[in-house]
């Protein structure tokens, strides 16, 4: 369960004036059990992929398939951990992650008990199941989210950016635990980052955008051993992969300076440095 099929979709904003075509043509077919980190260019589009993908809007042209079903709107299937936090300040941790089985009414008393406390303890939130939200770090508020969407047994976790303002430090530890999480569960992840030496340590997949309109410029298969360390991103096969994918993201940054060579031989050589 969790296959995912994006056949020709295409998405725009505006009137007619003033129209934005955001995705050009995306078409992507993604097994099951996965983990498909997705990078492009700042504000090219990776979102509204996002909502799409989750159901939150429809694509204007195309469709996406989920287990040989076509999104028309959002379902617990899919759930979603976003780029800020989505917890309910006025719940507690154990609240926030019972608001979805309370709401439905599948999961009550003891057995939604003991599934939350089986959760938290599995995210390392066992001892704080009564703080608020503003009591916890920002990568426990993380842990939290992702206790609450896995309680709703999705077949697909979407994750749009999730460790983003994250110190370094903590970042890595999440990493580190949702790595354990997916290898654990097998469970279809669609990642959405920034960065590509995270994509690169996470997925069996790696998806390359385009500048907007967005169209798929390549699909990296990262064949890295699992369980996967961190030194791994040290190895030569590494190295070809995160290459590969900066050269792309090199060629698509530079159209967004259009003709202005000296802002793009800088950009260049920030990038090359960075790499």
């Amino acid at each position: 369960m969790g296959a995912i099929v994006l056949d020709g979709v295409r998405k725009g904003y505006g009137e007619d004036w003033s129209w934005q075509q955001v995705i050009e043509s995306v078409s992507l077919d993604l097994p099951p059990g996965q983990l498909t980190a997705v990078v492009g260019p700042s504000g090219c589009g990776k979102t509204t992929l996002v909502n799409m993908l989750a159901g939150f809007e429809r694509p204007d042209q195309g469709r996406i398939v989920v287990d040989g079903r076509t999104v028309s709107g959002p379902s617990r299937d899919r759930m979603v951990v976003f780029q800020e936090s989505a917890l309910m300040p006025w719940l507690t941790t154990y609240q926030n992650v019972a608001f979805g089985p309370k709401l439905r009414g599948d999961l009550r008393g003891r057995e939604l008990d003991r599934e939350i406390d089986r959760l938290l303890d599995k995210v390392g939130l066992a001892d704080f199941k009564d703080k608020y939200p503003l009591q916890l770090s920002g990568g426990m508020q993380r842990r939290a989210e992702l206790a609450r969407a896995m309680i709703n047994s999705p077949s697909i976790m979407i994750m749009d950016e999730p460790f983003r303002g994250l110190d370094a430090m903590t970042r890595e530890l999440m990493q580190e635990f949702l790595l354990q999480l997916f290898e654990e569960t097998g469970r279809t992840h669609f990642f959405v980052t920034s960065e590509i030496e995270e994509a690169i340590f996470l997925a069996d997949r790696l998806v390359v955008l385009s500048n907007r309109p967005v169209t798929v410029r390549e699909v990296i298969d990262i064949t890295l051993p699992r369980p996967r360390e961190f030194h791994m991103l040290s190895t030569p096969e590494a190295y070809d992969y995160k290459r590969e994918a900066l050269e792309i993201l090199h060629e698509e940054a530079m159209k967004s300076f259009g003709g202005d060579g000296a802002v793009q031989s800088g950009l260049v050589e920030a990038i090359a440095r960075r790499g």
